[in-house]
């Protein structure tokens, strides 16, 4: 049985939508953000040393890191991985690490910038400036693929979905990127995706 550490909020949501896609049995440990801080609780320390969420764990191993996880999930069940066309699979690699590595830098700078209030008035400008030419890269790749490596959903998808979800409700995502926005509301449209809503619990960026 998988165990899944979750984090309300948090990227843990789109581990629960893989499972729910590969139809995977697993249990759920709900963990609650600190009201002041928002920041994840110490108990999470107790399963990995960072106390990041997500956590799973499988046969007495416990996986950090939204991308491991998804990478060691579908490599196990042969299920969401990259497709067997060379330019498909580039696709596919390249927004496995780009949801975390490129896109969501000034996704948080921007929750920060805000959380400054009148003193984070000066960043808002370039780090807005930032995420419109991710959104905009972002836009025009979808114009030619239903989903991020193809024709059809993959782990790239679900890696993208938490970083481009939390720019709809707090960073300037909206109707001028109408590709996101359909690539959005097919992934909410899912029912892998609605089960994992269910199963997790109230979630801020829901669509």
């Amino acid at each position: 049985m998988i165990t899944v550490h979750h984090l309300e909020d948090s990227r843990s949501q789109r581990i629960l939508w893989l499972l729910e896609e590969l139809g995977l049995e697993y249990e759920i440990k709900r963990y609650e953000r600190d009201p002041k801080t928002m920041r994840a609780p110490s108990a999470l320390k107790k399963v990995h040393q960072l106390g990041k969420s997500p956590l799973i764990e499988e046969d007495a191993v416990v996986l950090a890191e939204s991308g491991a996880i998804m990478e060691h999930l579908v490599a196990r069940h042969g299920r969401f991985g990259a497709p067997e066309d060379p330019i498909l699979a580039r696709h596919y690699h390249f927004y496995m690490h780009y949801a975390e590595g490129s896109l969501m830098p000034p996704l948080f700078g921007m929750l920060i910038v805000k959380k400054l209030g009148l003193l984070g008035m000066p960043a808002r400008k370039p780090v807005r400036g930032m995420l419109a030419e991710h959104f905009g890269f972002l836009d025009r790749e979808l114009a030619s693929r239903k989903w991020f490596a193809g024709p059809d959903l993959t782990a790239a998808d679900m890696m993208m979905s938490f970083p481009l979800e939390a720019s709809q409700a707090r960073a300037g995502l909206d109707d001028r990127y109408p590709n996101i926005i359909a690539w959005l509301k097919r992934c909410h449209d899912r029912p892998a995706y609605r089960r994992g809503l269910e199963r997790g619990g109230e979630y801020a960026y829901a669509g």
